[in-house]
């Protein structure tokens, strides 16, 4: 297997030239090119990606940063908990409208202006929260840093498919499982902390020096590592996925809130359900002509399509979780803000460290010794935590947390790896956007699906005569049902995953 990636180049179009030819998918066995994963890459290719995913970590980490600031929001704002819940439903909802836009931005521009642009984005938004005098400009802010951060991820994970070869890409991707998995984790965390000495101005204050540091190293030290090509963007495609995929998460995400909202959040799931079939009509047209805003031909590969939806279960699972555990411990438990983020921090920090280890496992021995195992672990964690109630020890909760965990770590990597590295890299690009964006609909969901299922088992046994610490038991305890019976559909996927092999670098998946 020719390996081009190690001579670096300085010309945009050679890089492309160079690594079309040596872009060949690992096969079952365990490629020898494994053993030399530190030569693998040139200097310059590892500081481009080390510089990203340190970026990408940053921006993430913001995606759940504001939960434990709502109350200190909502007094010194004078503004209600629904309004508050738009300082993160409005990030989702960015989100959710700008990822699918990435796949043609990813291929109309070059690495380095992409990543420029991502992080003045965020860095501008975050000066605007850190400053806001009021609500209005706050939110105006997490809507900006949300739109750095939506093109983030892509550019990250397309990066990677570009320079790292097959044989040596799991441990890459586990840095990458990294950010996605345990920079949400540990985001209340972080807020709690920063919150028990400082204002929620802080959050902001303390982001912004390490963005704009990033933004300083990338525009001096990233070069451009990809070939951009004309790619005309089109208009009705861009408004169905900003009606279908922000329709489905703003809806979801008003389910989750509970409570109030001035729309019925059945309308805007409709609508977005509507418009989603509409894009996916446009864009099976579109890419007759290669001119798809989000190429839906990435699920024409069995593995792309196997791998995206346990992922997508997995995440329903990730944020759920992180939505519910807070709620268990405060509400049933007792604790205070900083406890609760204190509580959470080791199964973040579990993922962390497993992350490269399972990477490297996955060059080695492929996914299916992995997946199978973790998605059976996640799932035994989510069967655990249906039998909490008012009595269940905190070292119990602790330690079920940090066992989840484990088996979303061992999840991640392996899926990430195998869905997109069966793509050709042609549609590297739209697969990352893709991947993204299922991401952001399925943590939606699984706010949403956690949060509307325990406020209604709740309610229920509260009108049976429970008190409202039981009641809130019994609502966690349903809810997490759910999800456990959610697990087994990604125990059944887990046996289907399998190691990509042989993808032609220009050409299309199999079946088209």
């Amino acid at each position: 297997m020719t390996n081009d990636t190690t001579t670096p180049t300085t010309d945009a179009g050679e890089a492309g030239g160079t690594r079309d030819s040596g872009r060949v998918a690992a096969t079952n066995a365990a490629p020898p090119a494994a053993a030399g994963a530190d030569e693998a890459l040139a200097a310059r290719d590892r500081l481009v990606i080390g510089l990203l995913l340190v970026s990408a970590f940053v921006v993430i980490l913001n995606e759940t940063i504001m939960g434990v600031a709502l109350p200190r929001l909502m007094a010194d704002l004078d503004i209600t908990a629904t309004a508050g819940q738009w300082l993160t439903t409005a990030f989702m909802l960015t989100m959710a409208v700008v990822i699918p836009i990435t796949g043609f931005l990813l291929q109309r521009f070059n690495t380095r202006p992409v990543f420029i642009a991502a992080m003045t984005l965020f860095s501008l938004g975050t000066l605007v929260a850190a400053v806001a005098p009021g609500f209005g400009v706050l939110l105006l802010g997490r809507v900006v840093q949300a739109s750095g951060t939506a093109i983030m991820m892509p550019l990250l994970i397309t990066t990677v498919l570009n320079l790292v070869p097959p044989a040596t890409r799991g441990r890459t991707m586990g840095n990458i499982s990294i950010v996605i998995s345990v920079a949400p984790a540990v985001g209340p965390t972080i807020s709690g902390l920063i919150l028990q000495a400082f204002s929620w101005r802080a959050m902001f204050l303390f982001v912004l020096p390490i963005a704009l540091a990033a933004l300083a190293l990338g525009a001096w030290k990233i070069v451009n590592v990809s070939t951009p090509r004309r790619a005309p963007l089109d208009g009705l495609s861009i408004v169905l996925s900003a009606l279908g995929f922000g329709g489905l998460v703003y809806g979801l995400a008003t389910l989750g809130e509970g409570g109030e909202a001035a729309v019925p959040a059945w309308v805007p799931v409709l609508v977005g359900a509507l418009a989603l079939v509409a894009f996916v009509l446009r864009q099976r047209s579109l890419q007759k002509r290669d001119v798809a805003l989000l190429d839906l031909r990435v699920f024409l590969s069995r593995a792309f399509t196997v791998s995206t939806t346990v992922l997508g279960v997995s995440m329903i699972a990730l944020f759920g979780t992180l939505i519910l555990l807070p709620l268990y411990l405060q509400q049933v438990h007792g604790l205070d803000t900083l406890p609760t983020g204190l509580l959470l921090l080791p199964g973040g920090i579990v993922m962390g460290v497993l992350a490269p280890v399972v990477g490297r496992l996955f060059d080695r021995f492929g996914p299916t010794p992995l997946v199978v195992p973790g998605t059976v672990v996640v799932s035994a964690a989510l069967w655990a935590f249906t039998t909490v109630g008012e009595s269940t020890p905190i070292p119990f909760v602790l330690a079920m947390h940090v066992v989840l965990s484990i088996g979303l770590a061992f999840t991640f990597t392996p899926l990430f790896t195998s869905g997109l590295g069966s793509l050709p890299k042609k549609l590297y690009s739209h697969g990352s956007a893709t991947v993204s964006t299922i991401q952001q609909v399925a943590g939606a969901a699984g706010t949403a699906l956690f949060i509307t299922t325990m406020t209604l088992a709740a309610t229920a046994a509260g009108e049976d005569g429970a008190g409202a610490i039981e009641a809130s038991a019994a609502g966690v305890r349903a809810a997490f049902l759910v999800g456990a019976c959610i697990s087994l559909v990604a125990i059944v996927g887990a046996f289907f995953v399998r190691r990509p092999a042989n993808v032609p670098a220009d050409g299309l998946p199999m079946g088209h």
